[in-house]
């Protein structure tokens, strides 16, 4: 059973045209196709999570070969596996790639650890500064020691779900039968997709 995911509470202003949005849309004209995209989760829940978040989605656009197209609205999410921590600030950033699986990977790593995660150390589902995980990638699927795409679990988990559909409802992972949000509707009406 998925924790539910709510919006956060109040907008968070950005710097961009219009300050009640609590997303930001960089999409390039015209849309770039499936297979130049990324789509990666950020979540945190310790310091300042929404300001972890929405740092972290900016600072992607510094690895080789990324440039940030969108941003999902944030959500808080009651946190899944260890109870007693405090709820995540979870979303999605799409992102536009010219660099393998790998790179953007070790880019996010580095990232993570710019924030003070140390994967090695931490409790598995445990509070975290920042955690980045590579959603899909390229319509690719890649099952390597350390990277798999699509990410094995993020079918079973709403706080991924919910803001993957904000930017890519209509896409079906390679693997899935069904698009994003149809399998966002099936998690949320308790059906297996």
């Amino acid at each position: 059973m998925s924790a539910a995911c709510h919006p956060c509470e109040r907008p968070l202003s950005l710097g961009v045209d219009n300050p009640n949005e609590d997303a930001w849309y960089l999409e390039a004209r015209p849309p770039l196709p499936e297979s130049r995209k990324a789509y990666v989760a950020l979540g945190s829940n310790l310091g300042n999570p929404a300001g972890n978040v929405i740092n972290a989605a900016s600072e992607m656009g510094v690895i080789p070969g990324v440039r940030v197209i969108a941003t999902s609205r944030l959500y808080t999410t009651a946190p899944v596996g260890v109870k007693n921590q405090p709820d995540f600030v979870n979303a999605v950033a799409m992102l536009e790639v010219e660099c393998s699986a790998r790179e953007l990977l070790d880019g996010l790593l580095a990232i993570e650890k710019r924030y003070g995660r140390n994967r090695e150390a931490e409790q598995r589902w445990g509070p975290r500064t920042l955690d980045l995980d590579l959603l899909l990638f390229c319509e690719q699927t890649i099952d390597e020691p350390g990277l798999t795409v699509p990410h094995p679990r993020m079918k079973e988990r709403r706080f991924v779900l919910q803001p993957l559909a904000d930017l890519a409802p209509g896409v079906v992972p390679p693997g899935w039968e069904t698009s994003v949000a149809q399998t966002l509707e099936a998690l949320s009406a308790g059906v297996e997709a």
